[in-house]
């Protein structure tokens, strides 16, 4: 396979599965491998044809499975590296490949490397990590004010040698130093050692991050992220990338998408520029930015906002990049009244519409576990009932005024949580939505009676069997694939239309984004001889993309030639 690279996910439609949440084999009430083989045929009927796997190495799982304490083995938890050879073997038999999670900006503090670089100042493993001296007499304070991405100093003190370590996440979570050769050496070891037991690709966690400015300098102020500017798409980041893709990527036919929170449209075009040899795609942030303050403090959507961000990515990686279209991920909470408000008993169209406002455009699209039968936030009645580590660092950042904000605290998490989306996949209405039997680590959304894949698949009109349809029609579709961008109506506050054409041929697409009836005037250039509805989440019964008053929700999708 060396040299070989087909650019397949350009065609794939990826399903994102967070394993201790998708399916519970055992009974412990965490997900598995086993529990994710026993659904390999639903994912095949579903027609995805790559799956992005969550974490699953062996971890303490401070992080839930982002703090990595061996790379080259599975999670006791999850189960055994047979088991894991046994699911990569059962998706390739079913035409879905594997792309695992690379986490390597950091390790877990109880990975072997740390635990040897923290015996002393001469261990050889000393440099793989980045320790600094602190500052004032004592050296008793951190060496710059960075902080955590989870709040406080990125800094933890290290008693027995007088030095400080960097952490940009929790103090269980060391960040590698990649201006080691040796660091990446070894991240390129593991690469290759996952690529020849058969794993397509990877998703690079925060991979923007991998290389600091010399002299680690103090970093201007930022809400929650000072330092950013000395770190994110660092003076190395373009060499070490090249690196791993010339040294292992290039050999093999796989694909790789970096996490790129802040990642403008001209770096993105240097990452993923097929004549760089860095990554293939990358994961933007700006589009699950444009309803918050801050990036934290929930606001209500403005649609015209993120119709610019997405008329700005489709237009400026065309010819060079590629984008990744998502709208959730583990990172993020569910979608639906996020970006549709309340939709009442119209749970159904509004899914069907974001579904088709979102995977019409050119990219590689993502669907998360969950998604596809319209699962929601989960209605926490504490922080208590929150898992997710970033609890943890804003009860103690807010220490003795907690009792007072505990209230605005978890009304923001409620809205902008993680863990909205790491409750239990649905499968069914019996016990626990029939994600185990026993007691899931994290509470199951009570409304999985009514909202389960097992109701899902007997409903023809369902939200999953509507998926079903939107993947087949994107499978080899040229006009997605190539097609050209045009936006109609951009100031619109209702209404997302787009065209899409390649080679004499038209994808016209239309959705309200509200729960009401919206008037759609159609302009002159719209009086097309052939036209046929491919798409639609009410009856089938346009004929044409014309004057017309939109349903609630309504959106469809024409085919003009």
């Amino acid at each position: 396979m060396d040299g070989i690279r087909t650019r397949w996910y350009k065609d794939a439609f990826i399903y994102q599965i967070y394993p201790r949440s998708f399916c519970d084999s055992n009974g412990d009430g965490v997900g598995d491998i086993r529990g994710i083989i026993s659904k390999l045929d639903y994912l095949k009927e579903l027609g995805v044809n790559a799956v992005w796997l969550s974490p699953c190495y062996k971890s303490p799982n401070d992080d839930n499975g982002y703090d990595i304490s061996d790379y080259r083995d599975i999670m006791d938890e999850f189960g055994t590296l047979e088991d894991w050879k046994e699911m990569v073997a059962g998706m390739h038999e079913r035409g879905i490949k594997l792309i695992m999670d690379l986490v390597v900006n950091h390790t877990s503090d109880e990975h072997p490397w740390f635990i040897e670089s923290r015996k002393g100042k001469d261990n050889p493993y000393r440099d793989y990590y980045i320790w600094r001296k602190g500052k004032g007499k004592d050296g008793k304070k951190p060496p710059n004010n960075w902080t955590s991405r989870f709040g406080g100093s990125a800094w933890e003190y290290d008693e027995a040698s007088g030095e400080w370590y960097l952490h940009l996440f929790t103090k269980k979570q060391p960040d590698l130093n990649w201006d080691n050769p040796k660091v990446r050496k070894e991240v390129q070891d593991i690469v290759r050692y996952w690529l020849d037991l058969g794993v397509d690709g990877f998703r690079c966690d925060v991979i923007t991050y991998i290389s600091k400015r010399e002299g680690l300098p103090d970093g201007k102020f930022n809400i929650g992220a000072v330092g950013d500017e000395h770190f994110t798409h660092g003076p190395n980041i373009h060499k070490y990338l090249n690196e791993l893709f010339t040294e292992v990527l290039s050999k093999y036919d796989c694909m790789t998408v970096g996490e790129a929170a802040g990642v403008t449209i001209e770096q993105a075009q240097l990452y993923t520029d097929e004549s760089r040899g860095e990554l293939d795609t990358v994961f933007m942030f700006e589009h699950v930015e444009v309803d918050r303050y801050f990036r934290m403090f929930p606001k209500k959507l403005s649609l015209p906002r993120l119709k610019a961000v997405f008329a700005k990515w489709q237009l400026g990686l065309r010819d060079k990049g590629w984008n990744s279209l998502y709208y959730e991920n583990h990172d993020q909470p569910r979608s639906l009244k996020r970006f549709t408000g309340d939709y009442g008993n119209l749970r159904k169209e509004a899914a069907k519409m974001l579904a088709i406002s979102l995977y019409m455009q050119q990219g590689t699209p993502y669907v998360y576990q969950g998604q596809e039968i319209g699962m929601t936030n989960y209605p926490f009645k504490s922080l208590d009932e929150h898992k997710d580590v970033v609890i943890r660092y804003v009860r103690k950042a807010l220490g003795v005024f907690e009792p007072l904000l505990r209230k605005v605290v978890l009304k923001v998490m409620n809205i902008r949580g993680r863990d909205n989306a790491r409750t239990p996949m649905q499968w069914s209405a019996q016990e626990n939505a029939g994600f185990t039997s026993g007691t899931p680590w994290i509470n199951v959304n009570p409304n999985y009676k009514e909202i389960n894949v097992e109701a899902e698949l007997a409903d023809p009109d369902s939200i999953l069997n509507f998926y079903k349809k939107l993947i087949a029609f994107r499978k080899n579709n040229d006009i997605i694939k190539y097609g050209n961008y045009k936006e109609n109506y951009a100031s619109h506050k209702d209404i997302y239309c787009y065209e899409r054409w390649w080679h004499g041929e038209k994808l016209f697409v239309l959705c309200n984004f509200k729960n009401k009836p919206v008037e759609f005037k159609a302009t002159k250039d719209l009086a097309y001889e052939t036209c046929e509805l491919k798409l639609h989440n009410y009856g089938y019964d346009r004929t044409a993309p014309e004057d017309m008053v939109l349903r609630p929700y309504e959106a469809m999708v024409f085919l003009i030639k």
